[in-house]
């Protein structure tokens, strides 16, 4: 949590108060540290965000109705989403954002059913996850995930969260055979 306050609030003064969310105790997260000295150092962090998400309408309309919206979208295809990606800035530049986003697509490629489960647990019934990821790219970051094969939604338009200026961009990744 120190590296997204750190890098989120302090670096990018989104507000503490919406840097943590209701996802966070239902998601998977992977950190990085520097191990050069005795004492390790968390550096880089990266959240795995299962299905059901929230509806795109409640990011891309803060004045919308979430009275008029359901919690979760479960009327498209579930996808899991990669959030909170922050490396702090004395490390970037060094390949750890590839580094994350290459684990935790490597863990959900061999862990659909506990994807699936988390899923379950929320919408209460079975939701089969066919290897979509979402991001939320910051604009700034877009050129990034391009080179990790994501692929920008033009339809999806720009907005902004917190402040920064946000495009979606997809990818699919493929599974493993399930057991």
């Amino acid at each position: 949590m120190a590296i997204r306050l750190k890098v989120f609030v302090e670096e990018q003064h989104v507000p503490a108060s919406a840097e943590i969310d209701d996802d966070d105790p239902r998601s998977w997260q992977w950190v990085i540290y520097d191990s050069s000295s005795t004492i390790k150092t968390p550096v880089a962090v990266i959240r795995l965000v299962p299905p059901p998400q929230a509806p795109h309408e409640l990011i891309t309309n803060p004045g919308a109705d979430a009275s008029s919206l359901p919690k979760y979208d479960t009327a498209h295809e579930p996808y899991i989403k990669l959030t909170r990606v922050a490396v702090l800035k004395e490390y970037r530049g060094l390949g750890l954002g590839r580094r994350l986003v290459d684990e935790a697509l490597g863990w959900a490629r061999g862990h659909v059913e506990e994807i699936e489960e988390a899923c379950r647990r929320v919408v209460g019934r079975e939701l089969r996850w066919k290897g979509l990821v979402l991001v939320h790219a910051q604009v700034q970051g877009e050129k990034m995930y391009e080179r990790f094969g994501f692929v920008t939604d033009e339809k999806m338009g720009k907005w902004d969260e917190e402040g920064i200026e946000h495009v979606g961009m997809w990818k699919r990744i493929g599974l493993e055979p399930r057991s």
